[in-house]
């Protein structure tokens, strides 16, 4: 006679009493169903009937397999709703806000130094007699020829001495910023930010706030190991983040909401200090030390919003358009080079002849291009010039980064919308709609790099604290938005975005569901399971799962592959002398070692059972199992940690 282990049952809300009646005098299992046999786990194939035989037995024992994880569901149901207090002390905010202060001067130092390098490389005079060579109707310059050579050798030195394959930028710092443990690399910071450095200052069509963004990040990170800083990864990523933002824009309100809407991707009480304190520092500290100049200065005073609502509103669909193509001609030449598999001094020196080529006709196209974008906010420029120049700078760009050359997509993201702005205007005002130019310029402007970048409340606060305008803000507000909702759902949450899910990094449902998936479900597997040949009878499996406590068993090959499953319901119906094979489940409910928690949590979700096979692909190698309280339990330590990091 096979009998279950009464240890088992200890923690079974299903109490076994004893009864001086029934088979014997013995145990007999009393229990109620509430609501039908689904509730309780119990698959249908059992009567709710006292059996008063061992199938009655095994019945409760399965029942008291499942039932502990019905009571951490609801011990979970009231841990979910506790409201967990960790005051910060005064002290430690302060604290905080130091280490935030510290960033801010270091990024504003580094912000300055390259803003000052990249100017003082641009206005060095080395050709001043010969510095044109003119061919028929265009004219070469030497002097972007030779600095665009330099950049290229300096690019491929850099890789060498520093052994990177790939730069980072700021996709780079939100995944760190979603990690607990990854910390952004120092070493790949630093190169990453002189080859964007190099890139600009040899007249390539590249960005300067993305790698100052995510030297900011660095420079967070560098000091948290450095002085072992007991602060989240976060929070230093988000501080540097809005010093970057803050001192190269001059704008530490759109830092600090940059930091949190692009970067962190959730408002957080006890990061607001440092980061705030980070801008604010930042700030200071470009305005009285290095005073950057800033070509957006406007004066003009703004249309009203009335006047202005409806061809804004249609701009706005055409900004979403523009910002679509620009990041599917990055996205286009990146993997063109990936697909040439060609060495990197092969690709860069494509890049090189583009840039040359391009300086022939349109040499305004070319680098940072702040003072064309001061130009075109102010006067607009014809509209074939203007026109041309929104072409080119998108192909040119697009060439630049995907074929070796480093640097950001912000910049020129800014003056892409801002070209696009100033053809809409003009095209209105060939329909009786005039004095829309330096509005439409600045919506555009904001909309392309909302789009871009993925973070429209940072573009509209960057307008408003550069020109100072409510009139301009709320245009611009308006042209976001709409060119918001037409890139999202067109092509998604921003380019950064995408970039990541390339990787196979989805930030599309939260930090909650990203952690989930980043955690493994064999981290969460066990050998606690009953395994047997499948040539073993039902009566020596009926006694390995007595003995074990066990309601299900797996049958395994020599080589540790997976057969089949048994359930002890099926077994005690069974012949005892028949072979397990002929009545095991070949094709149970399984997991791969390599799936993350939430495929799994998904796998699992209609599941009635004691756990859940892991297996090895490809051969079915079996790895161990996993119940439901497993996931479950995971489920709630992710769920905790990301409360810890955004409360």
């Amino acid at each position: 006679m096979v009998r279950p282990r009464k240890g088992i049952s200890t923690h079974c809300p299903l109490r076994r009493q004893k009864s001086a009646g029934g088979d014997g005098g013995g145990e007999q299992c009393n229990f109620t169903c509430h609501n039908g046999p689904a509730s309780c786990g119990i698959p249908q194939i059992i009567p709710h009937t006292h059996l008063g035989n061992h199938a009655n037995r095994y019945k409760n024992e399965l029942k008291c397999q499942i039932s502990p994880f019905i009571n951490l569901v609801r011990e979970c149901e009231i841990k979910h709703f506790e409201l967990k207090l960790a005051p910060k002390s005064i002290l430690s905010i302060y604290a905080s806000s130091g280490i935030g202060a510290a960033i801010g001067v270091i990024v504003s130092v580094i912000v300055g130094g390259f803003v000052y390098l990249v100017q003082l490389a641009q206005n060095i005079d080395l050709f001043v007699n010969a510095r044109f060579i003119q061919l028929g109707i265009f004219t070469l310059d030497i002097k972007i020829c030779v600095f665009i050579i330099l950049a290229a050798l300096s690019i491929l030195f850099l890789r060498k001495i520093f052994g990177i394959s790939k730069w980072n930028g700021p996709a780079d710092s939100i995944y760190a910023a979603h990690q607990t443990t990854n910390e952004l690399d120092i070493k790949t910071g630093i190169a990453s930010t002189i080859a964007a450095l190099v890139s600009a200052a040899g007249y390539a069509s590249v960005g300067q706030y993305g790698p100052l963004v995510h030297f900011g990040a660095t420079a967070g990170t560098a000091a948290k190991k450095l002085f072992k800083l007991r602060i989240g990864t976060d929070v230093v990523i988000g501080c540097g983040v809005a010093a970057a933002i803050s001192s190269g824009f001059s704008a530490p309100i759109a830092g600090v909401i940059f930091a949190h809407e692009a970067i962190l991707r959730h408002y957080s009480p006890s990061a607001m200090a440092p980061i705030a304190t980070s801008a604010i520092v930042a700030a200071a500290m470009e305005s009285y030390f290095f005073n950057i100049p800033h070509p957006l200065e406007i004066v003009e005073i703004g249309p009203s919003l009335v006047s202005a609502f409806l061809p804004v509103a249609i701009a706005g669909v055409v900004f979403g358009l523009v910002a679509i193509i620009f990041m599917h001609s990055l996205r286009y030449f990146a993997s063109l080079n990936a697909r040439l598999n060609r060495p990197v001094y092969q690709t860069i020196f494509v890049a090189v002849l583009a840039v040359i080529t391009v300086s022939l006709f349109i040499p305004e196209a070319l680098g940072l291009g702040t003072e064309v974008l001061a130009s075109i906010l102010n006067t607009q420029g014809s509209l074939v010039f203007v026109l041309t120049l929104l072409l080119v700078k998108i192909l040119i760009t697009s060439l630049c980064l995907g074929f070796g050359f480093f640097g950001g997509i912000f910049s020129p993201s800014l003056l892409i919308g801002a070209a696009t702005g100033a053809v809409l205007a003009k095209c209105f005002a060939l329909i009786g709609l005039p004095g829309l130019g330096m509005a439409l310029a600045l919506a555009g402007m904001a909309s392309v790099a909302a789009c871009v970048v993925g973070a429209p409340l940072a573009t509209i606060f960057i307008v408003l604290e550069l020109t100072l305008s409510y009139e301009f803000t709320l245009i611009t507000l308006l042209a976001v938005i709409v060119s918001q909702v037409i890139s999202s759902n067109l092509f998604g949450n921003s380019f950064f975005d995408r970039q990541l899910l390339d990787r196979g990094i989805d930030l599309r449902f939260g930090r909650g569901k990203f952690s989930l998936s980043q955690a493994r479900v064999i981290e969460r597997a066990h050998n606690d399971f009953v395994s047997t040949p499948s040539n073993s009878t039902v009566a020596t499996v009926l006694k390995h799962l007595s003995q074990a406590g066990k309601t299900e068993a797996y049958c395994l090959s020599q080589e540790g592959n997976l057969e089949g499953k048994l359930s002890i319901i099926h077994l005690i119906e069974a012949d005892k002398d028949q072979a397990v094979r002929e009545i095991m489940d070949r094709r149970p409910l399984r997991l791969k070692s390599d799936q993350n928690m939430l495929e799994a949590i998904e796998v699992a979700s209609g599941f009635v059972g004691e756990t859940i096979p892991v297996i090895e692909e490809p051969g079915g190698k079996m790895i161990g199992v996993v119940s439901e309280s497993d996931l479950f339990s995971a489920y709630l330590e992710i769920q905790e940690q990301v409360q810890d990091v955004e409360k």
